[in-house]
């Protein structure tokens, strides 16, 4: 039997040592790298679709349920988008060794920033393949080493990538240690990982609940995490409904199983009656069940009585909670009691009630007449996203280039000495 503990101890060695290779690489061969593993994705498509095959047929012979198999499918689409996602990394500036902030003190000195990176970074994620491609090429252009320990049901299609990524690596003349992929699928190989403090710096969980909660609490790293989804959209009274429709249908319909659907539905009282017919009647077509408050009930005789759990549920299914609101600051005091900071939209022709969502919604995204579906690094142009934070330190929201560093206080003297 393989032990673990060493397995993992190696890969914390392999990553401190890659990491001050990579800390000092220069933005040509990052790039490059990037850029070469963009190009062998789209190179060795046959090969990914064949391993995500794979992975699929042994995730349904396990009764995965729909939500993560949506998550682990691959397709071509997905494919180029991985692809594209790397070219978009390489295309940003690089964060590294830029200085900000200088200033000079009374002393003579000059005070200032430096942007560097983290230094080992352990992701661990259920699934989606397409994670361990943006996470290598966010920690490579940030710097970084990282160790990716993804879900034993996508383990065929990141080995697959691993390969490819490795192959882009010594193609830079970088350590193909700087992006590891934990090869073992013994859950023991997460405990391990989490508490690899002297070589990891921090730890990202991207999955389910049960997963961030076990990490969050048993992690002797700091952890970027977010644990629910709950996002909620909020039809003003002087909402244009067209877009109303539009917006909810995309938010919630386009997909069920992703952080930023749309899982609460708010619309103000003086307009409920109006538009909830027309917003109902769009949801059924897409098949999903409303479960309403006492007032949506009346509106609408077919929603299920919401309860009190249903408004803090992220469904990650064809469900939405539905609730009447007075106005939009009972709409802001809603969503800031039930919402997981993640992700809320407000629908609205009022420029006033826009503003004041933006400013009073204690989430880590905030939008206006768009869909939750937008909270995403790549929509949002970092090129892809290693997770959503909605702690409030260190990143908040989707964690692209910056997120994955940190700064630190440069001096610039002449021979000066403190008096």
């Amino acid at each position: 039997m393989m032990d673990i503990k060493a397995y993992m101890q190696n890969m914390g060695k392999e990553a401190r040592a890659a990491s001050r290779l990579m800390a000092r690489a220069d933005t040509v061969t990052k790039n490059l790298a990037l850029t070469t593993i963009a190009q062998a994705i789209r190179r060795d498509k046959a090969e990914l679709l064949a391993a995500n095959k794979a992975d699929m047929e042994a995730a349904r012979a396990n009764g995965l349920e729909a939500a993560m198999l949506d998550r682990l499918t691959l397709t071509e689409k997905s494919i180029a988008t991985m692809a594209e996602g790397l070219e978009q990394i390489a295309a940003l500036a690089d964060p590294i060794g830029e200085i900000s902030d200088m200033k000079y003190r009374p002393s003579g000195i000059q005070v200032g920033k430096m942007r560097v990176p983290l230094g080992v970074i352990g992701i661990i994620y259920e699934a989606r393949p397409n994670v361990t491609v943006d996470a290598a090429g966010l920690c490579i252009k940030s710097g970084n080493a990282t160790i990716l320990r993804g879900g034993s049901e996508a383990i065929q299609c990141n080995r697959a990538l691993a390969k490819i990524v490795h192959e882009g690596l010594s193609a830079a003349g970088l350590p193909s240690s700087a992006v590891q992929v934990v090869e073992t699928t013994d859950r023991a190989a997460v405990g391990e990982l989490i508490t690899l403090k002297q070589y990891v710096d921090v730890i990202v969980p991207r999955g389910g609940k049960s997963l961030i909660e076990r990490v969050s609490k048993e992690a002797t790293i700091p952890v970027i995490k977010h644990l629910d989804g709950n996002c909620h959209v909020y039809v003003d009274e002087d909402a244009d409904f067209a877009k109303a429709v539009r917006i909810l249908e995309n938010s919630k319909a386009q997909r069920l199983g992703t952080c930023n659907t749309a899982e609460s539905l708010l619309v103000a009282r003086s307009v409920a009656a109006e538009v909830l017919p027309t917003l109902a009647a769009m949801l059924t077509k897409n098949g999903i069940e409303i479960r309403g408050c006492a007032e949506t009930q009346v509106i609408l005789p077919e929603a299920k009585p919401a309860t009190e759990e249903d408004h803090y549920t992220e469904y990650l299914d064809a469900i939405i909670s539905v609730k009447v609101v007075a106005d939009v600051d009972e709409a802001i005091t809603h969503i800031n009691q039930y919402s997981s900071q993640h992700t809320e939209a407000i629908v609205t022709e009022n420029y006033t009630h826009a503003r004041k969502f933006l400013r009073e919604v204690d989430s880590s995204s905030v939008i206006v007449n768009a869909s939750t579906r937008f909270a995403d690094g790549f929509e949002y142009g970092l090129g892809a996203e290693i997770g959503i934070s909605t702690d409030k330190l260190h990143a908040r929201g989707p964690v692209g280039l910056d997120g994955l560093t940190s700064l630190k206080y440069i001096v610039l003297g002449d021979g000066q000495v403190r008096a």
